[in-house]
């Protein structure tokens, strides 16, 4: 009889281990920071000030004190926690008036709200597909898009990053696989920055009779006239049957929502595991996002939203002029440049990024560092990302870190890749 397997030796065989003790020994662990304080343009971590380039705080709203008191008013009157799922015990007066704004604000008849972005994905998508269905997703697409697609045990059919080409192949394949077809791409993509090009994907998917998905996580609270996303910037958003977005950007709080038709979302109440099986957000994050939503939605709103892409913009530009390859940023059909709050230094080398990352964390900047398997193989980068509270002084300090950064690291380590 063979020896039993431990299931545990996974935990000892991973093969990022190694990589993670080495980093560890050399003080370059780019992960597990600690914050000392509220996330703002500069922040205190580990006892150093720091510029923060590495926050999806997108419109600086989790200092906002309007917000602050919608959580404290919300915490105050409802209690630290709700101890129930939405299904049971779990829904306040705020769920309501919150799923109510959303829904006004996307343009869609409805919207569910759950405790977390990652559970509304896997709620949508593991509710909505069967094992009958074929689900076609863009590979860059979001891993709670993935987890939601396993989850429904759909025929996932995936294509190359904005792949128009590959998409449309897709669509042909999945015609031979029977039962209903999904596509689903983010609206911009967290990583890159760049967005979906959503007219060209709607008209297919309508070519061939599929439904469409947009994860507009990155682009609620940013791009489009209203705020309201990718779909609104592209016109399109009577061709997108279903949004999903999360709190945790622009929102300056926790929790993800889904808006579409009334009987889909009516669907997800009564169907979705990840939306009656788990405890509702607690109220604090919920009063602090109906605040947040509000201020979207006033003319403070389109401010925020103009802001934060005029510092994307200011950064893209100085990173540029300072030698580094930043990833280039789509048009829209009249020319015009597509901005978002995500701006990516190109480094290529997963070490290379890691001690990049490490010179600039000395310097007194923060960013994040995102390797293989959020990337491509090779493709390792620097995401930086900033706020509509952060200004020039500040911008031009981080700059300044990151000239004395790439001397210093090419110095030791050879050039970094230069602009295309």
């Amino acid at each position: 009889m063979a020896p039993p397997v431990d299931v545990f030796a996974k935990a000892r065989e991973f093969e990022r281990l190694d990589q993670l003790k080495a980093a560890r020994e050399l003080g370059a662990l780019p992960y597990f920071h600690v914050l000392e304080g509220p996330t703002l343009p500069v922040v205190q971590m580990e006892g150093q000030r720091r510029i923060m380039l590495g926050s999806n705080n997108y419109l600086g709203l989790t200092g906002d004190e309007r917000v602050k008191q919608g959580a404290q008013d919300a915490l105050n009157r409802y209690g630290t926690g709700l101890t129930g799922s939405r299904f049971l015990n779990g829904t306040i007066d705020l769920h309501v008036e919150l799923e109510r704004e959303l829904a006004e604000w996307m343009g869609t008849e409805d919207a569910i709200v759950f405790t977390t972005g990652h559970q509304a994905n896997l709620g949508a998508l593991g509710t909505i597909l069967g094992p009958q269905d074929t689900v076609i997703a863009d590979s860059g697409d979001h891993a709670s898009i993935l987890d939601g697609c396993l989850l429904s045990r759909a025929k996932l059919r995936a294509f190359r990053h904005n792949r128009l080409d590959l998409l449309e192949k897709r669509l042909q394949q999945a015609q031979e696989d029977g039962g209903g077809i999904l596509v689903v791409v983010d609206g911009v993509y967290s990583m890159e920055g760049d967005v979906a090009p959503l007219p060209q994907i709607a008209a297919l998917s309508k070519q061939y009779g599929a439904r469409l998905m947009v994860d507009e996580a990155h682009g609620l609270g940013v791009l489009g006239a209203r705020g309201a996303g990718a779909s609104e910037m592209f016109g399109v958003e009577d061709q997108v049957d279903l949004r999903m977005a999360t709190f945790s950007k622009s929102l300056a709080s926790c929790g993800g929502v889904i808006a579409g038709s009334a009987e889909v979302i009516e669907f997800l109440r009564i169907a979705a595991r990840p939306f009656i099986f788990t405890a509702s957000g607690v109220p604090a994050a919920v009063g602090a996002t109906l605040a947040a939503v509000k201020i979207c939605r006033s003319d403070e709103g389109r401010e925020l939203f103009a802001r934060v892409l005029e510092n994307a913009a200011y950064l893209r530009n100085g990173l540029t002029e300072l030698g580094f390859q930043v990833r280039p940023t789509a048009s829209m059909p009249d020319g015009s440049e597509i901005i978002t709050p995500v701006v990516p230094v190109v480094v290529g080398d997963d070490w290379q990024a890691v001690f990049l990352w490490k010179a600039l964390y000395e310097a007194g900047v923060f960013v994040n560092v995102a390797i293989h398997p959020a990337v491509p193989p090779g493709g390792a980068l620097l995401r930086t990302s900033v706020m509509a509270t952060h200004d020039s002084t500040v911008l031009d300090q981080a700059l300044a870190a990151f000239a004395q950064a790439k001397q210093g690291f090419e110095a030791e380590h050879g050039p970094l890749p230069q602009p295309s």
